[in-house]
Order: C-alpha cells, then sequence, then structure tokens
C-alpha cells in the first residue's frame, strides 16, 4: 500500500439516518431516495452494480441501469446469453448496489432475479432507441470477438437487415429482482456510518440496524 492510496479520505458529514426516519416499508423508502438522488442531479442514478455468482461459486459484478420499479422489484434488461444471464438463470441469487456517492448514501439490495416474460420485454424493447435495438442484435453480449470492426460490420449489418421495424433478438431478455432484504447506508464523521436493513418475513418487514 502506498500513500498515494491510504490517504484517500473523505469525511462525511451530510446527514444521518436514523430509524424513525424510515418509511413502513422499503420500496416507499428506496422511492424517497431515488427521488433525491435525481433531485441532486446524481450522474445516472439508476444505475447500479449487479452481482451474479457462477456454478463454480466465482462473483462477477457491473454496472446495469435500472429500468422499472414497483413493490414486485427492480428490473433491468440484459442479453440472456451474457455472464451475468447465464449465471443468473443457473443461479438466481443476486445483489444489488446503487451508490449515490454525492449524497453519501448507498442502498443494498439481497434477493432473487425472476425472468420477466417476452412481453414485457418486448414492450420496453419497443421504446429503445434505434441504435439500442440494432446493437442488440449485432452484440452477442461476453462473446469474444476478433476486433472492433467485427463489431461495427455486426451492427451495419443488422442495419440493413432491419430497414423498418427492429424485431426483439430471441436472447435478449430480462430481470426483476425479488428483495428479501434492502439495506440504506448514510455516511456519518469518523465513519460511524447508519445502517439500516429491511429483512422480508413472509408479507411484512423487520427493520434492524447494522454496525458499520
Amino acid at each position: 500500500m502506498t500513500d498515494q492510496y491510504a490517504g484517500l479520505r473523505r469525511e462525511y458529514a451530510l446527514g444521518g439516518l436514523v430509524e424513525e426516519d424510515l418509511s413502513p416499508d422499503p420500496f416507499a423508502m428506496f422511492q424517497r431516495w431515488f427521488h433525491d438522488a435525481v433531485a441532486a442531479q446524481v450522474y445516472e442514478p439508476n444505475a447500479m452494480v449487479v452481482s451474479s455468482v457462477s456454478a463454480e461459486g466465482r462473483p462477477s459484478s457491473r454496472l446495469v441501469l435500472l429500468k422499472g420499479f414497483t413493490p414486485a422489484g427492480w428490473v433491468f434488461f440484459t442479453n440472456l446469453g451474457s455472464r451475468k444471464g447465464v449465471e443468473l438463470l443457473a443461479n438466481p441469487h443476486v445483489a444489488l448496489l446503487f451508490p449515490w456517492h454525492p449524497l453519501e448514501r448507498q442502498v443494498r439490495v439481497d434477493g432473487r432475479a425472476m425472468v420477466l416474460d417476452r412481453d414485457e420485454v418486448a414492450t420496453y424493447f419497443e421504446t429503445r432507441p434505434r441504435g439500442s435495438q440494432l446493437g442488440a442484435h449485432a452484440s452477442h453480449q461476453s462473446q469474444e470477438v476478433g476486433s472492433r470492426q467485427d463489431l461495427d460490420d455486426a451492427w451495419a449489418a443488422a442495419d440493413a437487415a432491419y430497414p423498418d421495424e427492429v424485431p426483439v433478438p430471441d436472447e435478449w431478455g430480462g430481470f426483476r429482482v425479488e428483495a428479501d432484504a434492502v439495506e440504506f447506508w448514510q455516511g456519518r464523521p469518523g465513519r460511524m456510518h447508519d445502517r439500516l436493513v429491511y429483512r422480508r418475513h413472509g408479507d411484512s418487514w423487520s427493520v434492524h440496524r447494522l454496525a458499520p
């Protein structure tokens, strides 16, 4: 370790989080904090880290954009043949992380990824820009490619093949993450952060404070 890294630190002092601040359920609380992130103009507030685990027990994480949220769960779309798609189809246990650094906040979700039905996938796919629709055909996500030119050629081929409406690729889909636990983290001075977690018990939730 060098001073270049060891010396990097910031004192968190924007606020705190106590039990009386919480909404009755984690979904209303998430909605409130998400609105705060949007109002604060956090860059891509819907960006979240999605972590999956391979059949060999190796975890992997990547940034994905949240595309829907209700009390039923957090929704994102992806190529089902990608690394995350393959891993989540085999093992639905998943973790999400929303890193809202400017607000000194994080939200962590532990749950299960449920495959979206094709109607829901198609409805969202129709709202995507044409370039993104073509990209879904051109890119077999997580697969090795020979060069950047190969990707550009594949996109051009898709553009030529679908001059009008672009169909949903067979391998393109999405997941809804149903939560078992949702943690709200607020930075505090001296690294004495507030961590309050909702844990599911059937149709109800209990709240617990965790040591920072």
